[in-house]
Order: C-alpha cells, then sequence, then structure tokens
C-alpha cells in the first residue's frame, strides 16, 4: 500500500447476493461474520485515520458481497455514512464490488451521486459453461454489457476473474483473460479456486466431482495469463486470495491456497524466460544470469527451486544470478564459462 493510495476495507459478506456459487463463502473468505452497518464505515475511517501515511488519498472500499444487488435503503445508509466521512475529508473516494447483472443506468447515478470512483466485477469467466456450473446466475454477455456502461459512466473498472472453476481448463482460462483485456479495464484481480469448507464446491470435491486446482496448477496456468494483461497494459493488482487468520487456520481445505502465490506466479515466469535463454548452451558450463534489480528471489525459486531445475534440466554446474542496476523484466546472459575454459 502506497502513501499515494490507501484502502480503507469494509466488508458486507453476502449481502445482495442472489445465488450461492458453488466456491464462496465470504463469510469465511473475508473473515467477516456481520454485515456492515453505517456505524462499521465511521468506525474503520477513524480507525484508519491513525494508521494510513500522512498525505495518503484514503479509498473507502466496500468488499465481499454484490453491493449493488442490497435493498437501496441498505445501500443508501452505507453511502451516506461514507459520504458524510468524505464531505468531513475522512477519506478521498469509494469503491465497491457487485456483479454484471446488478448495474444499470439507474445504480451508477446513485453510486456517481455518492462519490464512488472504482466499481469491481466478479466476471469470474467468459466461458458460459463455467459460469453455468459455478452457479454464477449470470453470462458473459452480462460482464461485456455492465463493463462498458461502468467505463461509459466515467468510473474506474476493475474486473475479477477465477481460474480452476468447474468445467474450467486452462485455455479457457486463456480465453476469458484475452476476453477481460479486450474490455480495457484499469485493472485486473485474480483468484485461482480455492476449495473453502462449508461450500457446494467442498461437498463436490469431498464427493469426487471436482478436481482440485492445486497451487502447482495455478502457477502454471496463472503464468499464462498475465503476459495476457501485460501486453494490454493492464495491470494485474492482485493473484490469489488474500491470507487470513481463517483461511489458513483451516477454512481453506484445498485448492489454490498459497499466502505468496503471487510471487511464485511471477518466480515461473522468471524460470520460463530462462529456460528459453538456456537452450543452446553447452552441458556442464558455469553462468551468470543478468536480472532486474530486486527480481533475485524471484529468479531463484522458491528454496532455490528454479536454479535446481535449470541445472538438472541442461547439465549445467552451476548458475549464479547478477542483478542490473534497473527495474528490468528482462532476464540475460551475462556471462558463460564453457567445460573447455575450465
Amino acid at each position: 500500500m502506497s502513501a499515494r493510495e490507501s484502502i480503507i476495507p469494509v466488508f458486507v459478506p453476502h449481502l445482495g447476493c442472489p445465488n450461492d456459487c458453488v466456491f464462496c463463502n465470504q463469510r469465511r473468505i473475508s473473515g467477516s461474520r456481520q454485515p456492515a452497518t453505517a456505524l462499521d464505515v465511521k468506525e474503520a475511517i477513524e480507525k484508519a485515520a491513525a494508521l494510513l501515511p500522512k498525505g495518503a488519498k484514503r479509498q473507502l472500499a466496500f468488499y465481499g458481497g454484490s453491493f449493488t444487488a442490497i435493498p437501496v435503503a441498505e445501500q443508501l445508509s452505507l453511502l451516506t455514512a461514507a459520504k458524510e466521512e468524505m464531505d468531513r475529508g475522512g477519506i478521498d473516494s469509494l469503491r465497491l464490488s457487485t456483479r454484471p447483472d446488478a448495474i444499470d443506468g439507474a445504480v451508477l447515478k446513485r453510486l456517481r451521486d455518492f462519490g464512488v470512483e472504482t466499481i469491481e466485477l466478479g466476471a469470474q469467466s467468459m466461458d458460459e459453461e463455467v459460469l453455468l456450473l459455478s452457479g454464477r446466475g449470470h453470462t458473459a454477455k452480462d460482464v461485456e454489457q455492465a463493463s462498458r456502461l461502468i467505463k461509459d459512466w466515467g468510473f474506474r473498472l476493475i474486473l475479477q476473474m477465477m481460474t480452476g472453476l468447474p468445467g474450467d481448463t486452462p485455455e479457457k482460462s486463456v480465453e476469458t483473460a484475452r476476453r477481460i483485456a479486450a474490455l480495457e479495464p484499469d485493472g485486473v484481480r485474480i483468484y485461482p479456486t480455492v476449495i473453502v469448507r462449508d461450500t457446494a464446491l467442498y461437498d463436490l470435491w469431498q464427493a469426487g466431482r471436482y478436481k482440485e486446482h492445486t497451487v502447482e496448477d495455478a502457477v502454471e496456468t496463472c503464468a499464462g495469463l498475465l503476459p495476457i494483461f501485460e501486453e494490454a497494459g493492464i495491470p494485474v493488482i492482485r493473484l490469489g486470495l488474500n491470507p487470513t487468520e481463517e483461511l489458513s487456520g483451516g477454512a481453506a481445505a484445498g485448492g489454490a491456497y498459497h499466502p505468496a502465490l503471487g510471487e511464485l506466479v511471477k518466480s515461473r515466469l522468471m524460470y520460463n524466460g530462462a529456460r528459453e535463454l538456456l537452450r543452446n548452451i553447452v552441458p556442464g558450463s558455469r553462468l551468470v544470469l543478468q536480472v532486474g534489480r530486486g527480481k533475485t528471489s524471484q529468479m531463484v525459486g522458491q528454496h532455490r527451486q528454479n536454479i535446481e531445475r535449470l541445472c538438472r534440466e541442461f547439465g549445467l554446474r552451476e548458475i549464479k544470478i547478477k542483478e542490473s542496476d534497473t527495474n528490468t523484466q528482462e532476464i540475460k546472459i551475462f556471462s558463460v564459462e564453457k567445460p573447455e575454459d575450465m
């Protein structure tokens, strides 16, 4: 979280959700048991005031439910409390998450009037079979229409997608990423599927009717997705569920739950890039790879996994890492010592 943009989260678990998606138990995912109230809004802002950096842009975020699908009176209660704090200077703007089929002109006018700046849509997939099997209750067309409408009204748009849902494949995830990128959002969140207790997905998994999307599955799949968004100039602002005590304490029964999933994916991308460079290296060589500033740990991998895999695959004696002076994403061969030179 930078000094220029700080988010104050307020969780509204399951509020407004007309469907029980097979993967979802927002109370466990968010760690919040009770829906937020106007008082919670004020208390969250007051608490953050003592913690956030001076001069930070403070944005209140309603997360966890489908905000625009809850009864209008409840929306107005929360929005009014937030707007009062905004008028006092306690926050600068609002953001919220909602469903694609809970967006229209009247909704967007209300949100604009109360100072909402950013809307996050849970697209999850752009494949109709995956959406149906996951119990989403909306279509890919709903995602496209809502996204365009949000952008036409001048809001910042964040789209969320998932990998490893029932019926999903790596190829379908790639197509989802491409269709999401075509909508030109201001950012994307990628949430590989986690099997959370007390969900329909957990029951399907226990019955052998759902194949677990493991951490390794997620890393491999997401390593193919990040370049799609990078080439389109769309930042991936989150990869993997935010760790909570409840998830880490056993609520995450299986699937792609890892506290550093994003780093694992970036490390896999570094491995893939190095692998391409080393195809013509003479076995038995020692070499030095040059990476961008601060990228050594990603290149080395967890427990030196990348280095050891590359050495085994290409029969190399040693790989050392040297950082450049710039924050580049490029990997280069800095030097090679062949067997005959040793």
